[in-house]
């Protein structure tokens, strides 16, 4: 440090003479050079002979540096020398009158250049950071007064010819905005005494004259000469220059400074460790044969190691497989650790008791684990056939039944369960299985949708947009189901019970986005975050019961996503509230065209009128499709007759069927007369064949699918729900 901080105050002052008589030099040159009237060169022939002095100095000071330092500064110092042996060539050039402008121009600033490249490389290489910062910084600002002494030339060039070219122009722009620039930006953090001297400067005469007269050769001002412009730029320059060579002074002193307290320090502290050292050598050497010896410690340390290995590595890797499932041979997997008889081989017996108890404790947490989730499941089974159960019996009412009244209590009763079996299918999740319901073929995008609403509380706010011609494929139903259902509920939860729940899907080339969008009160910043990281990387249920986390319905979101690579986030609605965006990937997603009937479940092969509304799913793959008799009565009574375009007007009455067995007669629905207009799809209802008196099993199939469309689209709309339609 010291050697280093005398070498740059050596060179500072002179080479600060020697740059600054390059530049007068330079710009002397390319006045003279403009062959103005009056220039003559006995001035720049004087000012030659006075930088040739301050080179000779500089090259001394440069030449003793060279043998202290490092490589890289070497190259540097012999760059600048090798350009420096040109100069006498072109100053021949200039004196003839030869030389070309712009390449004295250039060959100046080349030296220039290569002298601030050296200085600020050997101030990069001061040990002492605030010092070598102050040398940094002197550099930078001797730099900022070559682009102004740079800016002082094309200022010169361009009046004495009477006029600028535009890249004279825009150099001197450049130059003058770039040296404000660097100044402005590096003295606030210079030493205090070139601080001071800027600030004297700013407040000169000189310096606002400079300001002025720039401003006005910017603005194009043809009445600024050249002798007031050298006599304003000429005191700034070479007070600027003799700021930077003070800030390399002040930071080589600051350098000189630090090393000699540094060195005190040393020294010092050299002196406090010799002694401690000396100290502790006396008492480990009286100590050593009493205490330790060199087997007892080698003991010790592998001990040590072992003890560490087996808490920090092998436990806890058992306690994971533990929790796997699988089994463990504590004896092989944990051998004890063996040290003998005496205290060491005592405290490695206490260790090995320590981890078989912690490996014991381990293996009754995973049976008690085990055992509570068997009963756990065993409950959810069990209510989930009670309530598939209770559906049959439903369904079977909701057909024999004709009373208005009774028949809205039943569909009450079935929506409730519904909402029952929901809630078992959770209970199997969260116990890592999968829920019984499955479909072979695929299944349409819009009855999936449809079948997650019917399944959740408020299902009348919710209002569907039209839906792509897309089907998933049937592995992946029950689960899309259940968790569209999980969020729709989750939105008419948090939202007005007066507001609309909107659900919107399109296709994208990455699979189908499904957007959930409520208008509640929305939720926090950081409640978001948290929920979408829930939903990113679903926790495991015992941190869920840890935390006391009483709202599930987002972690069964996040198990089921996780389990089909569907991608959930919540954002911020634009109109209030929160979306719920559900991004299906490709591989479950398959073409329209492929698609089977929602009822073709390998638990529920029959399905009734509010089972299609509510997505209500029976158990057995294996059993044939039973009609009603009623039902099947309707159908060969051509309960679905073929109904032209006059007759489906929207102003026309409703036909009543005659009365059959002294039943009271029940209204027959006009095709589409008061479906909603967001429910009407192209080709969703089919038009019906009139009917004959064979019917094959085909024309049957399609029949039963017509009318059971046609009454969930029936009970979507606003007339079904001011006959008295329940509301959650």
């Amino acid at each position: 440090m010291r050697s280093i901080a005398s070498n740059v105050r050596e060179a500072a002052t002179p080479s600060a003479d020697a740059f600054a008589g390059l530049q007068k030099e330079r710009q002397l040159s390319l006045v003279l050079l403009s062959r103005a009237p009056g220039v003559d060169a006995t001035t720049l022939t004087r000012q030659q002979a006075q930088t040739d002095e301050s080179l000779r100095r500089m090259k001394e000071v440069l030449a003793d540096l060279s043998g202290n330092s490092p490589q890289d500064v070497v190259d540097r110092i012999n760059a600048l020398n090798s350009m420096l042996d040109e100069l006498p060539q072109q100053r021949a050039q200039v004196k003839t009158g030869t030389a070309n402008p712009q390449a004295v121009y250039d060959y100046y600033n080349g030296l220039m250049d290569a002298g601030v490249s050296l200085f600020g490389h050997q101030a990069r290489l001061v040990p002492d950071a605030e010092a070598g910062q102050a040398d940094i910084q002197a550099v930078t600002i001797f730099q900022a007064a070559d682009w102004m002494s740079r800016a002082a030339t094309v200022g010169s060039r361009g009046l004495l010819n009477g006029k600028f070219t535009p890249a004279e122009r825009t150099e001197f722009v450049r130059l003058v905005g770039a040296y404000h620039s660097s100044v402005d930006t590096t003295i606030p953090f210079a030493l205090q005494q070139p601080r001071s001297q800027y600030d004297s400067l700013r407040t000169s005469p000189e310096y606002r004259t400079l300001l002025d007269l720039e401003g006005r050769i910017i603005n194009g001002d043809t009445g600024v000469t050249d002798g007031q412009w050298r006599a304003a730029a000429g005191p700034v320059h070479e007070k600027l220059v003799q700021i930077a060579a003070r800030q390399a002074e002040d930071a080589a002193d600051l350098g000189l400074d630090q090393a000699n307290s540094r060195l005190t320090a040393v020294l010092v502290g050299s002196l406090i460790a010799l002694l401690a050292v000396v100290v502790g050598i006396v008492l480990a050497l009286r100590i050593s044969n009493r205490l330790v010896s060199r087997a007892l410690v080698t003991r010790l340390a592998s001990l040590r190691e072992d003890t560490l290995r087996l808490a920090q590595e092998r436990l806890p890797h058992i306690v994971a497989r533990l929790r796997g499932g699988e089994q463990v041979d504590v004896h092989r997997d944990m051998p004890p650790l063996d040290y003998g008889n005496d205290e060491i081989g005592q405290v490695a017996d206490a260790f090995n008791t320590a981890q078989y108890t912690a490996v014991a404790a381990a293996v009754k947490e995973t049976q008690a684990r085990e055992g509570v989730n068997r009963v756990f499941l065993d409950i959810a089974h069990r209510n989930q056939g009670l309530v598939h159960r209770q559906l049959k019996i439903l369904d079977k009412l909701e057909r024999e039944e004709e009373n208005p009244e009774q028949l809205d209590s039943l569909f009450q009763l079935d929506h409730l369960a519904t909402r029952a079996r929901r809630n078992a299918e959770n209970l199997i999740i969260l116990a890592g299985e999968q829920p019984g319901r499955q479909w072979r073929k695929p299944v349409r995008l819009s009855d999936v949708i449809r079948a997650a609403v019917a399944e959740t509380e408020q299902y009348v706010r919710v209002r569907v947009n039209p839906v792509p011609d897309r089907a998933l494929v049937g592995v992946a139903v029950a689960d899309t189901i259940h968790l569209l259902a999980e969020l729709v509920d989750n939105a008419t939860a948090f939202s007005s019970p007066r507001s609309e729940v909107i659900v919107h899907s399109s296709a994208v080339p990455h699979g189908i986005v499904i957007e959930i969008e409520d208008h509640g009160l929305g939720m926090t910043q950081e409640e978001r975050l948290q929920a979408n990281a829930k939903l990113s990387n679903p926790p495991d249920f015992e941190t869920m019961a840890f935390r006391g986390e009483s709202r599930l319905g987002l972690f069964v979101v996040a198990r089921l996503a996780a389990r089909r690579g569907i991608k959930v986030e919540l954002r911020d609605s634009p109109y209030g509230g929160t979306v719920a965006l559900c991004v299906l990937p490709p591989n479950i997603v398959a073409p329209h065209s492929a698609a089977g009937d929602i009822t073709e479940t390998t638990q529920m092969p029959v399905r009734s009128f509010h089972d299609q509304r509510h997505g209500h799913l029976e158990e057995h793959p294996s059993f044939p499709v039973t009609l009603a008799p009623e039902v099947r009565a309707a159908l060969n009574a051509g309960a679905v007759p073929a109904v032209s375009a006059t007759d489906a007007s929207v102003d026309e009455e409703n036909p009543v069927v005659a009365p059959q067995d002294g039943k009271p007669a029940l209204p027959r629905r006009k095709k589409r007369q008061n479906l909603a207009p967001q429910l009407i799809q192209p080709g969703e209802l089919p038009h019906a064949e009139p009917v004959t008196g064979e019917r094959s099993a085909e024309r049957t199939r399609d029949g039963l699918a017509a009318f059971q469309r046609g009454t969930r689209d029936a009970r979507l709309t606003d007339d079904w729900r001011s006959e008295g339609a329940p509301s959650s």
